[in-house]
């Protein structure tokens, strides 16, 4: 069992003292109207650091839109440190995509633009920590950063920190329901918004997070598994979790460098 209020004082701590010890001002991210991005804005909050909070709409669907803005306006009210800007990338985004090669629909184009999505939001986080001196802090949570790899490779994943990586996202949900987080967001189906639609994490997944959570346990924990004593549905959650974590590896792996063996130099 998450000890909540300690886990919150010691990742408060934490996001102060890492901005303090390497010389940054405060923090930016954006708010995307879900869970993660809502408790990782109110941690940086409560450090009483400034913290500037971001949306980057890109043909956002209204829901999404709604609770980004209701969340802001929750932080505004309880932090003074708090401040907000809005930089809209439709346009910015539709443009990119005129002058791409490739324009007929294929699935692989559509994941494709979706990470690019994520790809200019990151690019705005940056543009904006450059000018403040501000640290970009990551919202992804454990099963997301390690488990199945649900990220974009440089675009949420590229992060200055990352202070909610060591959560699942059960224990997400507990630290938001400790920390007041609005009840629009704590009953919103976890979705990363990348498409126009409102496709769910778990749409995308196959899964939901409490089974795949169950399976990054058993897999970590190096129990050998039966498969008879498992039901169908475990071992279908079982594919789905060896699947994703295989294919996806290459996000948290470092980046492989080839060695220039000696006696090729001269």
């Amino acid at each position: 069992m998450l000890n909540l209020e300690g886990t919150i004082a010691h990742i408060t701590n934490w996001l102060r003292e890492y901005c303090v010890a390497n010389r940054q001002q405060g923090f930016v991210l954006g708010i995307s109207g879900g869970i993660d991005s809502a408790i990782t804005s109110t941690l940086c909050a409560r450090t009483g650091l400034p913290l500037l909070c971001v949306e980057m709409p890109i043909h956002q669907h209204a829901s999404h839109e709604g609770r980004a803005q209701d969340h802001i306006a929750w932080l505004l009210e309880r932090h003074p440190n708090v401040r907000t800007e809005r930089v809209q990338l439709t346009q910015v985004f539709d443009t990119l995509v005129n002058e791409l090669p490739i324009q007929q629909e294929t699935a692989g184009r559509s994941l494709a633009l979706a990470n690019t999505r994520a790809r200019l939001r990151m690019t705005t986080l940056y543009y904006l920590a450059g000018i403040h001196r501000y640290l970009v802090a990551g919202t992804g949570n454990k099963i997301e950063d390690f488990g199945v790899g649900f990220y974009t490779k440089y675009g949420d994943g590229g992060v200055d920190l990352s202070p909610i990586a060591d959560l699942t996202k059960t224990e997400v949900f507990a630290i938001a329901q400790e920390l007041g987080i609005i009840e629009s967001i704590l009953v919103a189906k976890p979705s990363d918004g990348l498409f126009a639609d409102d496709r769910s994490d778990a749409d995308q997944l196959g899964a939901s997070y409490p089974e795949l959570e169950w399976a990054m346990a058993l897999r970590t924990s190096g129990t050998s598994v039966n498969a008879d004593e498992l039901t169908e549905r475990q071992r279908e959650v079982l594919k789905i979790y060896d699947r994703l974590h295989a294919a996806n590896a290459h996000k948290w792996l470092p980046i492989p460098v080839c060695m220039i063996p000696a006696g090729l130099r001269m």
